[in-house]
Order: structure tokens, then sequence, then C-alpha cells
């Protein structure tokens, strides 16, 4: 993993609107039972673009690659590597 693990945990903790803070949360927890949503998706999404600057492409728009913070960063390392 490539990718700035604190700041995808800060960006979860911020945008995703869970019901656990996900600063305690394992990276591999599945956000959705947490309490991720498809709307707070997008705005994890914009905010990891924006941090990251990249752009998720169509193929990788889905809940598999939100599903934790670990699919997240594996997501962002093959867009930034």
């Amino acid at each position: 993993m490539v990718c700035d693990m604190t700041a995808i945990r800060e960006i979860v903790a911020q945008h995703g609107r869970l019901s656990a803070d996900a600063r305690t949360l394992e990276f591999g927890t599945n956000l959705y039972l947490a309490g991720l949503t498809s709307l707070a998706t997008v705005g994890v999404m914009l905010a990891l673009e924006d941090h990251f600057n990249v752009e998720f492409p169509r193929s990788m728009l889905s809940r598999k690659t939100f599903e934790s913070m670990e699919s997240i960063a594996d997501a962002l390392g093959e867009l930034v590597g």
C-alpha cells in the first residue's frame, strides 16, 4: 500500500458519516456495515480524488472499492503508483 493510510482514515472520518469513529476502526473493517451510505461514498470519493490528485475510473466505482480503508488504499495504489 503506497498511499498515506492516515490521510485515508481522516477522509473517511470527515466524509463517511459513519456510526463509529473511523479513527478507531481496523483498516479491513467493512465501512458499509459501519454505516457508510452510497451518498457518503460519493463524498469520500471526491475528497480522496482531491487529496491524492487522482480520478477514480468508472471501473472502480463500486462497493468493493470503498468497502474498507484497505480496499481504498489498494485502489489508490493502482491510481497513484
